[in-house]
């Protein structure tokens, strides 16, 4: 999960997602050095953020980099049509950012814990996709050219391995030398509506668990050595950044009528109201995060998205449309 408390003070509520981070820094005052884009494309929005220089990443509390968020509600209805339609796009995206020839050669990271349902996005995309490192030469003459060298690991977290996912991907980029490295994890948001319906890819790296307060050693470029490209998926929310939407949902409703209006009204959207009431709600709620109860169902419908769009990029020569069982 990507690291940072959005540079907006003691009282934020953390989220891994590079637009929310904007959004939250826009609205207390504008960013230089921050371009955004936005296109749609059905009922897929498609928002790209590049910070591009030191000065904007403290502000918006992100890393330099590009960040492209697609945001699918249609998820949540399982349609297996709209799946696809966010396959392809997804699988549009990671070609621009991975950058890949003929034969780059590519490992897969599924972060987190398999044992966690949240938390298992990328061990169950790993499930997904197709591993071609160990074929070499018994590829099928008919299918030589069309697969890159694939490799993919899910690495599991601290308390089931008792060694950092950081130590076991260094030594394992050290021994196979991809050319580039796809870390696949969990994030939180602050938007409950984000919430497995919202995808995130950034070629900045990725913060193993920093999203909800549990920092591990970065795997980026700088510290594995080659391009490292994160995707990522919300599937939990704060307590507190459920309150203070729905207090914010509350208080646009009610604004200038009457005296619900005059009630309700006097919660703003400065930090200062804002910082006030996360003092009061952190004593009760604290760290305590929120997941759908369907989480399971939700886990495993986008693990087939980001596994389809991962295999459609890495092997374009071969119809992978139907790898993997969709979700049931």
């Amino acid at each position: 999960m990507v690291e940072g408390d959005g540079g907006l003070g003691r009282w934020q509520v953390r989220t891994d997602l590079a637009l929310e981070a904007h959004e939250e820094a826009v609205r207390r005052r504008s960013v230089a050095g921050v371009d955004v884009e936005e296109r749609r494309h059905g009922g897929v929005s498609v928002q790209s953020v590049t910070i591009r220089d030191e000065e904007a990443a403290r502000r918006i509390g992100k890393p330099p980099g590009h960040y492209v968020t697609l945001h699918a509600p249609g998820l949540r209805r399982r349609s297996r049509r709209h799946g696809r339609e966010v396959v392809a796009l997804l699988a549009e995206e990671l070609g621009r950012v991975l950058d890949l020839d003929e034969s780059t050669s590519v490992l897969l990271v599924g972060l987190g814990n398999w044992n966690a349902t949240p938390d298992a996005l990328g061990p169950r995309v790993i499930e997904r996709v197709l591993v071609t490192r160990h074929l070499g030469e018994a590829v099928p003459p008919e299918l030589r050219g069309q697969l890159r060298p694939v490799a993919a690991v899910a690495p599991g977290v601290l308390g089931l391995t008792g060694m950092e996912t950081g130590e076991i991907v260094r030594g394992i980029v050290r021994e196979v030398r991809p050319e580039r490295v796809v870390c696949i994890d969990s994030l939180a948001a602050q938007d409950p509506d984000r919430l497995c319906t919202t995808i995130q890819v950034a070629d900045s790296g990725i913060r193993p668990g920093s999203g909800v307060g549990n920092h591990r050693a970065a795997l980026t470029r700088e510290t594995l050595g080659v391009p490292t490209i994160a995707v990522g998926v919300p599937t939990v929310v704060h307590a507190i950044a459920i309150v203070e939407s729905s207090l914010r949902t509350v208080t646009e409703s009610f604004r200038g009528r009457g005296r619900w209006g005059d009630l309700v009204g006097a919660f703003g959207d400065d930090e200062g109201d804002r910082a006030f009431l996360r003092r009061i709600l952190s004593p009760k709620l604290g760290e305590l995060m929120v997941t759908p109860k369907e989480i399971d169902l939700l886990v495993r419908e986008v693990a087939w998205v980001v596994g389809g769009a991962l295999n459609a990029v890495l092997h374009p020569g071969i119809d992978l449309s139907d790898f993997g069982e969709y979700a049931q």
